[in-house]
């Protein structure tokens, strides 16, 4: 057999990361690269954070798993530092975003399978080069169709929109439409954050109809914007949230996120999860709140993004024929490129070691843990334009 034993839907490269320190990765050669990638947003508190370590050792140690069929101190604690901190009312805890993503599809349709709703409304607006996750549900909510090749046909209840299009979103409002399914800053689409018009449109159409304004913040939730959850840019609250990614520092966790009322048709034996909501990865989640869910955190964060994206805007200027422009909030930031970012991206990976993310538009993802230093960033910008000044320009089509 030629397969590999790891099914090989990645087209992994030759880094083979063994260990982490702070902000570095360490490949099994000893080669250090600095990672700025994150995980894809994912390690916010960088890869040897000891709060973190010390919550999963310690829950480790006393109880890793046990059946939702029992009460849980540990997920009850976590749920409502959650509510606290948010618009939400309840919490549902899953293992990844693409399963919140799914929690957040089934909550919507089910407020209007309640008794006094609207069976009719199954249809979720959602918008161009999106990208909600990898199941069947979630890649028929996005209108990519390299994720849909393959594994047709979809599944139905989907209606594609221009992102940031507001108009056209109000022209596909209709009797069958159950609400909307967006993400504020789009993460795989290329950093592109929603006009505040589009989200206060969204929020506005939403509740003149009755329908649920869904946001998808598994890549820009939990501090990475410099706000707890990035809609708050916008002053402008969601019925139901997806979150996952940062929110456990590297431990498999995912949430969603509703208010009382979206939830309404959320009840005994409507939804479940084997380990959704385990202790082990409550633990996690708690160390992750420790550290993030606080205005300094906050802050803090805000500061740096501000200072990476003003050093970003004054370097590209030195590489005009390579960058167009920096876009992005906090430490959620993209260097839009002149060509397609992925060879580039390659190339500060596999000869200056540095970790950044490729993602659409031609836009190369700078996504730093959230704790990342001026010494971090100095090494960043050293790396960076070393790679810039090295790199060799793809030859015209």
């Amino acid at each position: 057999m030629s397969i590999s034993p790891l099914m090989p839907v990645y087209p992994r490269c030759g880094v083979r990361p063994v260990r982490g320190e702070h902000c570095h990765l360490i490949d099994e050669d000893g080669t250090r690269y600095l990672d700025f990638a994150s995980g894809i947003a994912v390690n916010l508190l960088g890869h040897s954070h000891e709060g973190l370590i010390g919550a999963i050792q310690r829950q480790a140690e006393t109880l890793m798993h046990v059946s939702n069929l029992y009460g849980s101190p540990q997920g009850e604690a976590l749920a409502q530092r959650l509510v606290d901190v948010t618009f939400a009312d309840t919490v549902f805890f899953t293992n990844s975003g693409a399963e919140a993503v799914e929690t957040a599809i089934k909550t919507a349709r089910a407020y209007h399978q309640h008794e006094d709703g609207d069976a009719n409304r199954t249809e979720l607006i959602t918008f161009t080069n999106a990208f909600h996750g990898r199941t069947m549900a979630t890649i028929s909510a996005s209108n990519q169709e390299k994720m849909h090749k393959g594994f047709e046909p979809l599944l139905p209840g989907f209606v594609y929109c221009e992102f940031d299009d507001l108009e056209a979103a109000r022209a596909l409002v209709g009797p069958r439409t159950a609400g909307f399914l967006v993400e504020p800053i789009q993460g795989e689409g290329g950093i592109r954050p929603a006009s505040q018009a589009f989200m206060q449109g969204l929020r506005d159409l939403a509740d003149e109809h009755d329908l649920m304004l869904v946001l998808d913040e598994v890549q820009c939730g939990v501090a990475r914007t410099g706000k707890f959850y990035a809609h708050e840019h916008y002053g402008v609250d969601p019925d139901i949230l997806a979150s996952a990614k940062g929110i456990g520092g590297g431990f498999p966790l995912g949430a969603c996120l509703a208010t009382e009322k979206a939830a309404r048709g959320m009840t005994f034996g409507t939804h479940g999860s084997t380990y959704g909501g385990n202790p082990l990865a409550m633990a996690a989640g708690t160390a992750v709140m420790d550290a993030v869910a606080n205005e300094a955190f906050l802050a803090e964060v805000t500061e740096k993004g501000e200072r990476l994206r003003a050093r970003l805007e004054q370097f590209i200027g030195n590489y005009p024929e390579l960058f167009d422009s920096v876009r992005g909030k906090g430490l959620m930031l993209g260097l839009r490129m002149k060509i397609e970012s992925r060879p580039f991206f390659v190339h500060l990976r596999d000869n200056h070691q540095l970790m950044t993310v490729a993602a659409g538009d031609q836009t190369l993802r700078v996504l730093p843990p959230l704790v990342a230093g001026d010494a971090e960033f100095d090494e960043f910008f050293d790396k960076l334009s070393a790679g810039a000044a090295s790199f060799t320009m793809p030859e015209p089509a």
